[in-house]
């Protein structure tokens, strides 16, 4: 079976390397020359565990090809999958030009049936678009040329994408004829082979179970936040609270935890397109508008922490940070806590150390000079006022606080993860808050 994908983004690399991997014959293509030119040579654009070596070898297997031009295998393909970005306009909502670029261009070059399934994350109603789009441009060439359109979500979470992908949970597939089903079944088939999971459904509803399922999520994290900043007001432990409530099979353990907010390329983009989707329908979101507003103060919340500790004297103080990336196994830093927190620490006249172990290049792209860049966790606490924990990566979890505490000005944590324990930190001397 040979398909293609368009966009190498962090999605279509994704896709299109992992449908080799199982032996589809794949095409990825991209209108960045450089980005191609890379990937032929091997250079990955993003960081993700395992992907390196699924490229290279089935690259080395013939199975996965890069290109910038998608005439050169339309002819030869049956599913051609759209994975270019949406990202968020001005208003907030979905930026649908590459998609419908892409639509234009199908329409304009096929000679054969294909299906064409969206796997960028698009507000309900963009597949009927592309549908019109690509009828449009066959009626210009006055040809008539059998094609189907689908919905296909993706769920992936940065970090542990090519397990998701591999072994999925679920893989929501919508579609209008069954010879788009049939083509969808036997693309899935060699990864559910034991537990066969694809959910077959009308193209709104799956357009829609992507923005619903990131936005439940997103939810249960703000709830926790706000839960967690009352405990703290009251004299609760959120960490036990968690506990509490998460142990309610009705509620569960997942995506209750308290930090210092949420970030990423899907979650606030999502929540975004979904109230503007509703605005535009007449509706308000209530719910989503307060799950985005308790983000945004978050994000701060730490900034908030240490100037009320100085009693805003922050002027001149050295901020450690451990983590830049907005989560572990990635070096994505959209909308990354880090990113806002460093914002009020140097209006606030401090000087900012930090060290993350994989999106360094990542944030030299984004912050330049502004920062300095530490070599590893006991180089970014030299002569520092207070450690912010913002990342909670793995090699944070047990460090030497018998050398932390040397090399700190200052013996100030702000554990925006709350992933250490508060009474073996102050048993190391150290003044300690979490979050809640």
């Amino acid at each position: 079976m040979k398909i293609a994908i368009i966009g190498t983004g962090y999605v279509g690399l994704v896709t299109g390397t992992c449908f080799a991997e199982m032996g589809t014959e794949v095409y990825c293509i991209d209108i960045d020359a450089k980005k191609i030119e890379n990937l032929k040579q091997g250079i990955i654009p993003i960081y993700e565990p395992g992907l390196e070596d699924l490229v290279h070898r089935n690259q080395e297997a013939k199975r996965l090809h890069f290109s910038t031009r998608l005439t050169e295998c339309l002819d030869e393909i049956e599913v051609l999958f759209c994975a270019v970005g949406t990202p968020p306009d001005e208003d907030g909502s979905a930026d649908l030009r590459y998609v419908l670029e892409v639509a234009h261009t199908i329409g304009q070059s096929i000679n054969k049936y294909i299906l064409v399934v969206t796997k960028s994350t698009v507000p309900v109603g963009t597949a009927q678009k592309i549908k019109a789009v690509i009828q449009e441009e066959l009626d210009k060439r006055g040809v008539a040329v059998d094609f189907d359109v689908a919905s296909n979500p993706e769920f992936l979470k940065e970090g542990a994408a090519i397990k998701d992908f591999m072994s999925p949970d679920r893989v929501v597939v919508g579609i209008e004829s069954e010879r788009a089903r049939k083509l969808m079944t036997k693309l899935y088939r060699p990864f559910l082979l034991n537990n066969f999971r694809v959910i077959f459904m009308d193209i709104p509803s799956a357009e829609m179970v992507k923005y619903a399922s990131n936005a439940m999520l997103a939810t249960r994290i703000s709830f926790m936040n706000d839960i967690a900043n009352l405990c703290e007001l009251v004299g609760a432990n959120v960490n036990m609270v968690r506990k509490g409530i998460g142990s309610d099979s009705r509620i569960g353990q997942r995506f209750l935890y308290a930090g210092c907010g949420y970030g990423g390329s899907c979650f606030p983009k999502d929540v975004k397109a979904l109230m503007k989707t509703a605005q535009k329908n007449g509706y308000h979101m209530r719910i989503l508008e307060a799950v985005e507003a308790v983000n945004n103060d978050q994000k701060a919340i730490l900034f908030h922490k240490l100037h009320a500790y100085f009693n805003g004297e922050l002027k001149g103080k050295t901020i450690a940070l451990w983590g830049l990336a907005f989560k572990p196994e990635t070096d994505d830093m959209r909308e990354a806590p880090s990113v806002e927190l460093i914002t009020h620490l140097l209006a606030s006249g401090c000087q900012v150390r930090a060290y993350d172990p994989i999106a360094r290049d990542e944030a030299e792209r984004r912050l330049g000079d502004k920062i300095v860049y530490a070599r590893d966790i006991y180089d970014a606490v030299v002569e520092a006022d207070a450690l912010m924990v913002v990342t909670e990566w793995k090699e944070f979890r047990l460090p030497s606080w018998t050398v932390v505490h040397k090399l700190m000005n200052h013996p100030l944590i702000l554990d925006g993860r709350n992933i250490y324990d508060k009474t073996e930190l102050k048993e190391n001397g150290f003044t300690y808050y979490g979050i809640g």
